[in-house]
């Protein structure tokens, strides 16, 4: 029988069935669909809503408050900025300011191939060495722009 359009995709409903019975099953199913998908697919959602007994809004509210969840699947490469007080006290505005420039990209944008995802984030606990970023989870302190971009591009 063919799947209808409102059917989540493969593999879905195994996850929500794996974690379904824990105690706030919630996030790691979103983990998990996060790691298979690359995002948390609109698609999905009203199945995990149905699942877990939440509505839709709730489950908005959870995946929207945690930056790490996606609408869309990041680049290969993903480039974190910190834009917390430390790293803007240090020359973070201007740090990410140059690397969207060098990019031609903007915050939580993707380049046309696929390749790059530039995010802001809200402190990499490297205050010490600020400004920091995170470039395909390696954290750098200190960062600077051209560095960051040749590390991502190379």
């Amino acid at each position: 029988m063919p799947a209808s359009q409102t059917d989540p995709p493969h593999g879905v409903m195994q996850i929500i069935d794996r974690h379904r019975h824990r105690e706030g099953p919630l996030l790691p199913i979103l983990h998990d669909l996060q790691h298979v998908f690359g995002c948390i697919p609109m698609q999905v959602r009203p199945a995990i809503a149905e699942a877990l007994n939440i509505t839709q809004s709730e489950l908005h509210g959870v995946i929207s408050f945690y930056h790490d969840f996606r609408d869309e699947p990041a680049g290969r490469h993903v480039l974190k900025i910190c834009r917390s007080e430390a790293c803007q006290s240090m020359g973070g505005a201007a740090l990410g300011d140059r690397v969207l420039s060098l990019l031609g990209l903007g915050w939580g944008e993707t380049s046309a191939d696929g390749r790059i995802t530039v995010e802001p984030v809200y402190c990499l606990g490297l205050c010490a060495c600020a400004p920091a970023a995170m470039v395909n989870g390696k954290l750098k302190g200190r960062a600077e722009a051209q560095a960051l971009v040749a590390e991502i591009t190379a």
